[in-house]
């Protein structure tokens, strides 16, 4: 008989080994990756998952690929979905599972060592209702390739959040610094890089996003920039919880205002809600 159970209990019962799934790429935890704001990104996750589950009259099947310690996934769990998290990083992982130990969800999140190569083996032919893919795509040799991954491991009419890093966003901060030529370079450049020494491998347009989306039969319906500010006031300038609340609330007025949808490109992050046609 076919194994019924959702995928993070099938995906439990294979031990989290390099022998079993071994990392194919480099782990994806990199600091030049766009800011995640956990509290905005994850907050509207949970606010789909849920849309999502009113509708289906269950908990969702999700999936989070790359997705590390667990920010969205463990938000997801505390929401009352089942999450299977897919990341190439042991150590992300080990941090991931004391997580959901400490916040009582060791059920409902299980953590798998892989990419996105790895999805057939963890899902072993299974569906999900959910996929999250937050700063992945900047380090996979084919973005094409993952999205389409991503769309056979979702059920019709299922979800995808794409975070991805913004172009524009480096182009600003390194014209502001000064850096007149690296600016130019990630502007014109085809993978939106500074340079040779640039350490993040790839950045997005959000037309190139939505059509490398279109590209693997999804539909983008939803998509906000993340740190649009953030990102070009100094450190030295945030030296207090009240600075740095503050403008991370001017960073949410200014996309979520009315006749300001042009600022999304502009973002250190975009962040996509598209579903699988």
């Amino acid at each position: 008989m076919p194994d019924e159970r959702p995928p993070q209990q099938r995906a439990a019962t294979a031990p989290v080994s390099p022998s079993v799934h071994p990392p194919t790429r480099p782990t994806v935890q990199h600091p030049t990756r766009p800011p995640l704001r956990p509290s905005a990104v994850a907050s509207t996750v949970v606010g789909l998952a849920r849309e999502s589950s009113d509708r289906l009259g269950r908990p969702l099947d999700v999936l989070d690929l790359g997705g590390g310690t667990g920010n969205v996934a463990v938000a997801l769990a505390e929401a009352g979905h089942r999450v299977t998290v897919v990341d190439p990083s042991p150590d992300a992982l080990a941090a991931l599972a004391r997580r959901a130990r400490e916040a009582g969800l060791p059920d409902r999140v299980t953590g798998v060592q892989g990419d996105s190569d790895s999805l057939p083996t963890v899902l072993a032919g299974q569906t999900v209702d959910l996929v999250c893919c937050h700063g992945v795509l900047e380090f996979v040799d084919d973005p094409s390739a993952t999205l389409r991954a991503i769309a056979a491991a979702l059920r019709p009419g299922g979800w995808l959040s794409l975070l991805v890093a913004g172009r524009l966003a480096v182009v600003f901060a390194k014209a502001i610094a000064g850096e007149f030529g690296q600016a130019r370079t990630a502007l014109v450049d085809p993978d939106g890089r500074w340079g040779a020494h640039d350490p993040l491998p790839r950045r997005f347009d959000l037309d190139e996003a939505e059509r490398l989306l279109t590209g693997a039969g999804f539909s983008a319906l939803q998509t906000r920039a993340t740190t649009i500010l953030g990102h070009l006031v100094p450190a030295a300038l945030l030296d207090s919880e009240a600075d740095r609340a503050a403008l991370t609330e001017l960073d949410e007025l200014l996309v979520s205002g009315p006749g300001r949808e042009f600022l999304r490109t502009l973002g250190s992050g975009l962040h996509v809600l598209a579903r699988r046609d």
